[in-house]
């Protein structure tokens, strides 16, 4: 008899990056959408995790700590997933803490730009108030010039003005966010493995090389099932992960408000039986003692 599907969502965003959810909010917001399995993959954040490991109740849902880099090296951008670690290591720690100081400088960086390209000025409260986030970043500075008239929308904001500013080194790098999630006991995996910078779609050979690169790192995984993925897509990253024994994880990429998606928009439902890579992927979480996995 083949295994059911269970209901899940590995990649969401609360407010400790650039959600609109609190960790405690959205932990509600996935009990009311039945999801039995979930992870809260904030941007180079732990903290969410460690709230929601804090509150969540046997009686919960299925939990896996989670993160999402955002990574660049000299081909490109690249998110690395990573599930399954232990919050308290040292070595994603340190990860963390140089992707918060690459964040932190871009968002200064970006707030001098708009001041000396467009004339863009805020109050100091309002900066400072920026500032105090956890995990500041485009979005919030987008939300901050819709208030101000200096775009309609937050989408607008980033696309025509914030994006014109390029920091290439103030990234963490692909190989360094692997090596990390795998030396504090983590799986690291590729998200929406087709997206590169802004709307770039890689596909084909070029998906494979880029793979294949990460798996030189130590890559483990793809995310196959993507809520902003065709069939098609699907269809690539899950014969990539076929070709090259890679696990298989699915995720919605819900930030609330923030973007028009819904918890457990990933793809799954319409499957007849769960994906040999995905089961393989949850195998793998459970060999780890990961909490709340039985």
């Amino acid at each position: 008899m083949e295994a059911r599907i269970p209901v899940l969502d590995l990649h969401m965003h609360t407010t400790v990056s650039d959600g609109t959810d609190t960790p405690e909010a959205l932990l509600a917001h996935v009990k009311e959408a039945g999801i039995e399995l979930f992870s809260v993959t904030d941007h180079d954040a732990i903290e969410g995790c460690r709230r929601i490991l804090a509150i969540r109740t046997e009686d919960d849902p299925t939990f896996i700590p989670g993160i999402e880099f955002s990574c660049r090296d000299e081909e490109g951008q690249y998110h690395i997933l990573g599930y399954g670690y232990d919050p308290d290591a040292e070595p994603i720690n340190a990860v963390v803490r140089q992707g918060h100081a690459y964040r932190m400088r871009k968002v200064t960086g970006r707030l001098d730009f708009l001041k000396e390209r467009f004339g863009f000025i805020f109050s100091q409260e309002d900066v400072d108030r920026l500032l105090s986030l956890p995990n500041p970043g485009k979005p919030h500075i987008g939300n901050l010039m819709v208030s101000y008239g200096y775009a309609k929308t937050k989408e607008e904001a980033i696309t025509k003005f914030i994006n014109q500013a390029e920091f290439k080194n103030q990234y963490v790098r692909p190989e360094d966010a692997i090596k990390g999630i795998l030396d504090s006991c983590g799986i690291p995996v590729l998200a929406h493995p087709p997206y590169g910078s802004g709307d770039q779609l890689i596909l084909g050979e070029d998906l494979e090389s880029r793979v294949k690169k990460l798996m030189g790192f130590g890559l483990l995984g793809v995310e196959a099932f993507y809520s902003g993925f065709t069939k098609k897509l699907r269809n690539e990253v899950l014969a990539l992960a076929k070709q090259y024994d890679l696990y298989v994880t699915a995720g919605s990429d819900c930030h609330g408000s923030n973007k028009l998606i819904t918890l457990g928009d990933t793809g799954l439902s319409g499957m007849a039986k769960i994906p040999k890579g995905l089961a393989a992927f949850l195998q793998a979480i459970k060999e780890r003692k990961t909490e709340g996995i039985e």
